[in-house]
């Protein structure tokens, strides 16, 4: 953790700022571990959807109230059911979110409405599993076993604010050392830009646990949503059920009112 000292002098700088950002940069203060460049090859992934306002939605296209609208993009029925129950039951709090399905490696953007703004493969943590290691944000890359390299599972609250090279990440989760970036470079043997554009899940389960997206994704989805405002990205699980981890429910269900409440955390 940073010092009093440090503290107070990035404290003064991001004061100047907007009231936002001098949060979001407080956030970030110091970055467990290490985060490399992007990687220039990994700029024109072939599965990256961006969306403008309405777009992939026809005048014929129906659009039901309080469910999430995915346009035409294609999506897997967990992506869906959690979408759809966070607009039915406003667990966004009116803030953009993010859907990233651990188990087919995509990530889905939406705004505060749920209209998809944007899709893409994500590199993932190499092992499966829903939890992090306690104090794996303290530790260094070269002492995490790959047995220990998750991506978690939950409903995070997550900002926009610069590491210690100055490149802008999406915090996931400050202390667990998660964030959302572009895809970095990594050992030249890791092939992530070659991983990324691949049609197999399998092939993206490479990070240490942060989700690493196509560049372009980055900058003209992920970055122009979640700037000046807070947003909530949810992580589905793949060892449990959505409805363990968020309590969530089928908003297609008409049984749903018999729903618990949810279980989850504002964050894991």
């Amino acid at each position: 953790m940073p010092s009093h000292s440090r503290f107070n002098q990035l404290k003064f700088w991001a004061d100047s700022a907007s009231p936002f950002f001098a949060y979001a940069v407080l956030l970030g203060l110091v970055v467990p571990g290490a985060f490399l460049l992007p990687t220039a090859a990994a700029q024109n992934i072939s599965s990256v959807t961006i969306s403008s306002p309405g777009a992939g939605v026809s005048e014929n296209t129906p659009v039901a109230a309080n469910i999430a609208n995915f346009g035409q993009e294609e999506s897997s029925p967990e992506s869906r059911k959690l979408a759809d129950w966070v607009v039915d039951s406003a667990d966004n709090g009116k803030l953009p979110f993010i859907i990233v399905d651990k188990v087919h490696a995509r990530v889905f953007v939406f705004d505060a409405q749920g209209q998809l703004r944007g899709a893409a493969s994500a590199l993932l943590g190499l092992a499966v599993g829903d939890d992090s290691v306690p104090g794996i944000g303290q530790r260094k890359l070269s002492s995490i076993r790959p047995e220990e390299r998750t991506t978690p599972a939950g409903r995070f609250v997550a900002s926009l604010a610069r590491d210690i090279k100055g490149q802008e990440v999406l915090w996931v989760d400050y202390d667990l050392a998660v964030s959302l970036h572009p895809v970095v470079r990594g050992q030249p043997r890791e092939r992530r830009a070659e991983r990324l554009a691949s049609l197999s899940p399998l092939d993206k389960r490479i990070s240490y646990g942060c989700i690493n997206v196509p560049v372009r994704f980055y900058e003209k989805v992920v970055s122009p949503t979640f700037t000046g405002t807070f947003g909530i990205v949810y992580i589905l699980p793949e060892t449990r059920s959505a409805r363990d981890v968020f309590g969530s429910y089928d908003v297609q269900d008409s049984s749903r009112k018999q729903a618990s409440p949810r279980l989850a955390q504002a964050s894991n």
